[in-house]
């Protein structure tokens, strides 16, 4: 089916959610981001696209939502053990993510999350198992 997946997220500070996600350890793609846009490297064909707002508003006639007052969705990655995702939302806080729970775990599945600086929200799993796997 599909080969690659690019989320579009519009930001009202491009530099400065550049300078967050560099903080948690990820990288941008140069050959896909200028002064409107920057590709943010998630994983091998993953991919969020951050858009200063008046470029994403090009894109579309709907209003664009607040994703500090409102949740429309959330991007969920998968990690590769329980280490990462604390060490994910550990430097996210410490690059100014607002963190609006507290770790979940489920046994076969650990997950963690926080709000970026436009208040889009971002999860952090670590799958062990399968439900069917653990009991009560």
């Amino acid at each position: 089916m599909h080969q690659q997946i690019y989320v579009n997220l519009p930001v009202r500070d491009l530099p400065a959610s550049q300078t967050f996600f560099e903080a948690l350890g990820y990288r941008f793609n140069p050959q896909f981001t200028n002064e409107r846009a920057a590709c943010l490297e998630l994983g091998e064909n993953l991919y969020a696209m951050l858009l200063r707002e008046d470029f994403a508003r090009s894109f579309t006639a709907k209003p664009l939502g607040d994703a500090r007052a409102l949740t429309t969705g959330w991007v969920c990655l998968s990690c590769a053990h329980r280490e990462q995702v604390d060490t994910l939302v550990a430097r996210a806080r410490t690059a100014g993510a607002r963190i609006p729970a507290e770790p979940q775990d489920y046994g076969f599945m650990y997950g963690h999350g926080f709000e970026d600086l436009d208040g889009h929200h971002w999860e952090l799993i670590h799958m062990s198992g399968h439900p069917a796997d653990t009991t009560d």
